[in-house]
């Protein structure tokens, strides 16, 4: 078998996709399964070319899970798996691996590398493994391998670099490809971590341009979502945003606009539900504590009283009748406080132990 190479997509054989982002890695995920032929496309165009993308593709996260866990490689971000299909006829089934993180971990050639030798393993397939990472490492091709006494493993990946997009946004600005706009929020998520200004109008330029590219009411929505979710600001300045964006040109000029609307005041109040329900839950655990406290105290002082009561009349009834059964061991553990009086009131005239019960 030849050396498992991530060029394999290019003639239809089986592939691993491996994406590797940052701390969005839930948006990334959604706009992966959404947008997943324009992301090969975008970061990947001669493995978009190699597949046949008229099969339809098919997510495989359960199974890339049982991977991940054989692996035990330690914490995972986003990952998916996809199946796919090839253009050159052979009915091979192609799996894409897809995990996103920000910045190469040490060890991230030689887990890229894991997963490849055990989804191959596994499946049975060639395997091929592309990475993405946030920020710019300087190469295109990632490399793992060892060579010893005549053998040789090696494992090549393409690499692409959200980074480097950032010479490329005017190309990103011109695209009519949704997942350019992914990659324009993160870029700009990263630029203005620091400077609220500055993401203000980053966020805002791109909900514009949402419109501006003529896409439909479904992209605009989920590409609204992802914006949103990377490029967060303070409410006061979120306010300021939407009533900008409801006067602009560019959204007066669709029929968008109510749609987003909806969905930022859903997100208004959902954050006012979990704003609330944590306030709730705070107090609720305050007043519950200090309930269950004085609750407590109540029930711990009756059950005490019982206990006293239960071990008063046991040793009356040990005085004068000698040791007692186990059935009344058993009955005065089990007793009610007026039961215990009732007993006891009973035990100072009884003749025979039995009689105490009756």
């Amino acid at each position: 078998m030849r050396a498992l190479r991530g060029q394999c997509v290019r003639c239809g054989r089986s592939a691993a996709i491996r994406l590797i982002v940052t701390d969005y890695d839930s948006p990334w995920k959604t706009a992966l399964e959404r947008y997943f032929p324009q992301f090969m496309a975008l970061f990947f165009p001669e493995a978009h070319a190699g597949i046949d993308w008229s099969q339809g593709h098919t997510f495989l996260d359960k199974e890339l899970q049982k991977v991940a866990r054989d692996a035990k490689l330690g914490r995972r971000l986003a990952d998916k798996l996809v199946q796919v299909r090839g253009l050159d006829g052979q009915d091979d089934r192609v799996l894409v691996h897809i995990e996103v993180q920000g910045q190469p971990e040490s060890d991230f050639a030689k887990r890229m590398y894991v997963y490849n030798y055990r989804l191959f393993d596994r499946y049975d397939r060639p395997v091929v493994s592309l990475a993405v990472l946030g920020d710019s490492v300087g190469e295109t091709l990632g490399h793992f391998g060892y060579r010893r006494w005549g053998c040789a493993v090696s494992l090549e990946f393409p690499v692409a670099c959200l980074g480097d997009y950032r010479e490329r946004w005017d190309e990103l600005e011109r695209s009519a490809n949704p997942f350019a706009v992914a990659v324009q929020a993160d870029l700009k998520a990263r630029e203005t971590r620091n400077d609220v200004t500055a993401r203000y109008q980053a966020k805002l330029h791109l909900v514009k341009s949402l419109y501006r590219r003529g896409w439909q009411r479904q992209d605009v929505q989920e590409l609204f979502r992802f914006i949103d979710w990377v490029l967060e600001l303070p409410d006061a300045l979120e306010q300021r945003l939407w009533d900008e964006v409801q006067t602009s040109e560019e959204v007066q000029k669709m029929r968008y606009l109510s749609a987003i609307e909806r969905m930022a005041i859903d997100r208004g109040f959902q954050k006012g539900l979990d704003e609330g329900k944590a306030k709730g839950l705070a107090e609720g655990r305050t007043k519950g504590l200090a309930e269950g406290r004085a609750e407590g105290r109540a029930e711990g002082r009756a059950e005490g009283r019982a206990e006293g009561r239960a071990e008063l009349l046991a040793r009356i009834l040990r005085r004068r009748f000698g040791d007692l059964p186990e059935w009344v061991e058993l009955r005065l553990r089990e007793a009610t406080p007026a039961q215990l009086e009732s007993w006891a009131d009973r035990a100072l005239d009884a003749t025979h132990l039995e009689t105490v019960f009756d």
